[in-house]
């Protein structure tokens, strides 16, 4: 029997659907996190072979030790995987340690993580990545900003989501932005790309070859959301865009992904830009070596029609998938509101009205909340016009 270790099974409290499908297909599935026993989730419980409470995780020898006592009694680690941004490193150093050899190794995956790094294999792909520096040095950042033109987006080099980030007007604004980074971070400047954002979502083989895939549409922006506080809406398109596919396609060759779950995002021009080229031209932002966060993983479920906690565990069992694929496809929304914003319908109408429709709701967890919303509500309609009807009846506020 093969041995996976599932770092933070718990958070997001969906991922022990991940540990649930691997058991299910044989695994020894081993979990890692610092939640006490009693606080788990029945399903995450039931889920797991053993649990080892690890107090402290961000002591890494603490996780060093909760493997060791694996390791000492059920032998060989085969995985070891969070699938989740926090611990991907941690992740990562784990298996050089253990000696597994089925994904990243740390050296591997810190190269990756950088944004600038990444800018070589969006080239490779065939794609324009956005011109970029990495400086904290103010002449350099202005002789950049001559170049671009304004206005700037400043992002830490290494980090997930918006959290950092900054949208620079001026040279005043760069100056003041470039001397208050803190001496410990990197951060990469890029020029500003008119678009909206969409992603290429998948799971790759051993050979870098897709055996699952969907795209994303995002209505706003993770920065002007944290920004504004304001509420958004995401959607799981029922199949993913031609153009977008073949260039995820090529991505995970060039990036080299072996037996993961990706999220890249692009931006799709919404108007016709000098260096990048036309409108609707896909333009890559940055790559994510996971699954989208939240509940991004059930609402392509919901789309697709498919359970990709399973199709990921075949690929790990199997190097294949194993799903039946052909079943209606939806589009699949996640509607988000904000707590002390005053919308026109409750939830309790939201549901009466779209029973036939909605698949799933709640609040997220309050480490997702600034870029995710508050609370959500996930449907699956037929048509794009129906959910942006769906859309506008949970997000309506009173004027």
């Amino acid at each position: 029997m093969k041995n996976f270790v599932f770092i933070s099974p718990h958070f997001p409290d969906n991922y022990w659907k991940f540990c649930f499908a691997l058991k299910n297909r044989g695994f020894r599935v081993l979990g890692v996190c610092d939640a006490p026993y009693n606080e788990l989730k029945e399903e995450c419980k039931y889920s797991l072979d053993e649990y080892y409470c690890c107090s402290f995780m961000d002591h890494f020898d603490n996780e060093v030790r909760a493997l060791e006592y694996y390791q000492n009694k059920y032998g060989h680690i085969d995985f070891i995987e969070s699938n989740n941004e926090y611990w991907l490193e941690k992740d990562a150093h784990l298996r050089d340690i253990f000696g597994v050899t089925t994904s990243f190794s740390q050296s591997e995956i810190s190269f990756l993580m950088k944004k600038s790094n990444q800018k070589k294999f969006y080239e490779e792909a065939g794609l324009k990545p956005a011109r970029y520096k990495v400086s904290k040095n103010p002449e350099e950042l202005k002789e950049f900003a001559k170049l671009v033109g304004y206005p700037v987006f400043a992002k830490p080099n290494v980090g997930v989501g918006a959290h950092g980030t900054k949208k620079i007007h001026n040279e005043d604004e760069l100056v003041s932005f470039a001397n208050s980074i803190p001496e410990n971070e990197e951060y990469i400047f890029e020029e500003f790309i008119p678009g909206k954002t969409v992603s290429f979502d998948g799971i790759s083989n051993s050979n870098c070859d897709i055996i699952f895939c969907t795209s994303h549409y995002f209505d706003e922006d993770c920065a002007s959301v944290i920004k504004t506080h304001n509420d958004t809406m995401y959607f799981c398109y029922p199949k993913c865009p031609e153009d977008l596919e073949e260039i995820g396609r090529k991505c995970i060759k060039a990036f080299n992904v072996r037996k993961r779950f990706v999220h890249f995002e692009f931006f799709r021009l919404t108007e016709d830009h000098p260096y990048f080229g036309k409108k609707g031209t896909i333009v890559p932002l940055e790559s994510n070596f996971r699954p989208a966060g939240g509940y991004t993983p059930d609402l392509i479920n919901f789309a697709n029609s498919v359970n990709v906690y399973e199709i990921y565990a075949d690929m790990i069992a199997y190097d294949e998938n194993r799903q039946k694929m052909d079943y209606e496809k939806f589009y699949a929304c996640s509607s988000a509101r904000r707590y002390g914003k005053n919308y026109v319908h409750t939830l309790d109408e939201i549901l009466s009205k779209y029973h036939n429709n909605v698949c799933y709701y709640g609040e997220f967890p309050y480490a997702l909340r600034d870029d995710m919303g508050d609370s959500f509500v996930c449907a699956k309609f037929k048509t794009e016009e129906e959910l942006r009807e769906f859309d506008e009846f949970v997000r309506k506020k009173v004027d």
